[in-house]
C-alpha cells in the first residue's frame, strides 16, 4: 500500500537528501512544498495544502537557520521556527496525522560533559536557539502525534554548510584557522534523510511521539572536523586551532553539543553511521 507523505523545506539540504532517497522507499508516494508551493507561515494556506493533497505523515524540514542573522532579525526566526512550526502542528492534528519535526542542538546550552539525552532540561541560547525550542514545545503541545528529531552540525552535497565552505576557503587561502574549543557531532543530511523516511513508516504502528536526537557517530570540535575535510580529499591548505573567543560570531555556540542517540536505536533500531564514514560519502559528490 502506497503511504503519500508531504515534506516541507524541500529545497533546503535535508528536503533535496529526501528527494534523492525517495527511489529506496518504493512504498511512500513523497510530495514536496518549497515555499513557492506553500507558505507555512499562512495557517490557512497549511490547512488548504492538507485537505487538497491528504498526506498521512507530514515532515517539517523548514527552518530559519541563519544562526548569526537570527540575532538581528528575532521576528522573522519566530515566525518561521515558531509560529509557522504551531501552524504546521495545528494543521496535521486537524488531519489526524503524525507530524515529524526537525530541530537543533542548539536547545542544550552546552555546558555539560556528556552527552545530552532527550529529557534533560534544555536553556536555549540566542534567537535561534530559542525560536527552535519554542517552535518543538509548540508541536508537542498542541499535536499529540509528534516527533521531534534533534539534530547538529549538518552538511550535505547540496546548499551550504560547513564542508563546503571549508573546501572553498582552502582553495582561496593560504591557511585556516578553526575553533578547537566546541565540540559536536556533524550529521550527513543523507543519513538523516533515511533515518526520517524510516520513521515515516514505523510511526503510525509503534506510536513512538516525543523527541529524538540523532546525528552521526562520534565526537570531534569544528578544527577536527575541518582538518578531516581537507585530509580527506588531500588538500594541503594548513588549519590551525584557535578559541572561541578569537572567533567572536553574534550568536553563542554550545561549547558541547554532543547529543545521545540510544533513544532512537532502541526505539527505531537505527543506529547513525560514522562520522568520517558519511563525511567520505559526501566528499566523493562535491565537485
Amino acid at each position: 500500500m502506497i503511504k503519500t507523505i508531504l515534506v516541507t523545506g524541500a529545497n533546503g539540504q535535508l528536503g533535496n537528501e529526501i528527494r534523492v532517497l525517495a527511489a529506496h522507499f518504493p512504498t511512500l508516494k513523497i510530495l514536496f512544498a518549497s515555499r513557492n508551493e506553500l507558505d507555512i507561515t499562512d495557517f490557512d494556506s497549511v490547512k488548504k495544502f492538507l485537505l487538497d493533497n491528504e498526506p498521512k505523515v507530514l515532515i517539517n524540514c523548514a527552518a530559519y537557520t541563519a544562526v548569526d542573522k537570527a540575532e538581528a532579525e528575532p521576528d522573522l526566526a519566530k515566525l518561521i521556527n515558531t509560529t509557522a512550526t504551531g501552524y504546521l502542528a495545528d494543521a496535521c492534528k486537524l488531519a489526524a496525522i503524525p507530524f515529524i519535526h526537525i530541530s537543533t542542538d542548539f536547545v542544550y546550552d552546552g555546558n555539560k560533559t556528556l552527552p545530552h539525552v532527550e529529557n534533560e532540561n534544555a536553556n536555549p541560547i540566542g534567537v535561534y536557539a530559542k525560536t527552535k525550542w519554542d517552535g518543538e514545545q509548540l508541536a508537542l503541545q498542541k499535536h499529540t502525534k509528534t516527533i521531534v528529531v534533534r539534530t547538529s552540525w549538518v552538511y550535505s552535497s547540496f546548499g551550504n554548510n560547513f564542508v563546503k565552505t571549508m573546501l572553498r576557503l582552502a582553495r582561496e587561502k593560504p591557511e585556516l584557522k578553526v575553533v578547537n574549543d566546541q565540540t559536536g557531532s556533524p550529521t550527513y543530511a543523507r543519513d538523516l534523510a533515511d533515518a526520517l523516511l524510516k520513521i515515516t513508516l514505523l510511526c503510525e504502528t509503534m506510536k513512538p511521539w516525543g523527541v529524538y536526537n540523532f546525528s552521526n557517530d562520534g565526537t570531534i570540535t569544528w578544527f577536527e572536523f575541518a582538518k578531516q575535510i581537507l585530509m580527506t580529499r588531500e588538500i594541503p591548505t594548513p588549519v590551525y586551532p584557535i578559541t572561541t573567543e578569537q572567533f567572536p560570531t553574534p550568536a553563542r555556540r554550545p561549547a558541547y553539543s554532543v547529543m545521545s542517540k540510544e533513544k532512537m536505536a532502541k526505539t527505531f533500531g537505527i543506529t547513525p553511521k560514522p562520522w568520517k564514514l558519511s563525511l567520505e560519502e559526501c566528499l566523493k559528490l562535491i565537485p
